[in-house]
């Protein structure tokens, strides 16, 4: 069973899991901000140095500016064409890390809706910034896979690994992060969520159960799996719905698509 001084370990790991995806993900330095809010650059896993102060600008609950990211164009690049897309002289994408300013992009949704896939399909495009995924961070930090955690340990006990996670990722800026489908279960967990933009990937219940029958996952061991899908989805649309951002993705959809999409939507929220 999982003891305090278990827990208190798991979390160490945690951030030592962290901590090396963000630093081996870019060349670039990381930053994030201490528990009195100043910042400060880990370096080499060096994370006791303080730096200068930055000039502050608020985009989406977060206050906080890249001084290395291009500040020339800030407008919603849709804006300017003409309604086709193709015709942009830019990747959008790589317009968003200067308009989100560091804003970190949570991704929420019923699990095998694809947030991992085009989270880390977005992250590559936008360049500047780390793709995450919650479920892959805990999975290093135990040692064991999803299934075995809800095997061994129960439900209750992953979800309280869940939180640690996000609780040490939102300290971090420039991140794409997919978080695991109950994250939003836990009002404790909405207030790390909230200090980003949060991007509700929703796709019916049906076109998920094409995509991963013969699925381990966990919550679907059961005699009608795509019943306790639906079942989950109703449970959760208030929750899902509190998102700053709905992407509705049809059957069609590929994963460019889905990315495309979520680009569009994140710009013209900001």
């Amino acid at each position: 069973m999982v003891t305090e001084k278990k827990i208190k370990l798991i979390s160490f790991v945690i951030a030592a899991c962290l901590l090396s995806l963000l630093n081996s993900a870019n060349s670039f330095s990381l930053t994030t901000r201490t528990n009195n809010g100043a910042f400060f650059t880990p370096r080499n896993g060096a994370a006791d140095l303080p730096q200068q102060a930055l000039t502050t600008i608020y985009a989406g609950g977060f206050a906080w500016e890249d001084p290395e990211e291009q500040q020339a164009d800030l407008e919603n690049p849709f804006n300017k064409g003409s309604g086709d897309d193709s015709l942009l002289k830019v990747d959008p994408a790589r317009l968003l890390g200067p308009r989100l300013q560091g804003t970190n992009l949570y991704f929420v949704g019923i699990m095998g809706s694809g947030k991992s896939v085009v989270g880390d399909l977005l992250a590559r495009r936008m360049g500047t910034y780390n793709f995450l995924d919650t479920d892959k961070i805990i999975e290093t930090a135990t040692g064991m896979s999803i299934r075995e955690i809800f095997d061994t340990e129960g439900e209750n006990a992953f979800r309280d690994l869940e939180s640690q996670v996000l609780d040490q990722v939102h300290a971090y800026v420039r991140c794409v992060v997919s978080t695991g489908g109950g994250s939003v279960c836990r009002p404790v967990n909405w207030s790390k969520l909230q200090t980003g933009i949060v991007v509700w990937i929703d796709v019916d219940p049906v076109v998920i159960m094409k995509r991963i029958q013969g699925t381990d996952r966990p919550l679907l061991q059961t005699e009608n799996p795509l019943e306790t899908l639906k079942q989950i989805w109703n449970d959760r649309k208030s929750l899902y719905e509190q998102a700053d951002v709905r992407i509705e993705a049809t059957e069609s959809m590929t994963e460019h698509d889905m990315a495309d999409a979520v680009l569009r939507a994140v710009h013209e929220f900001i």
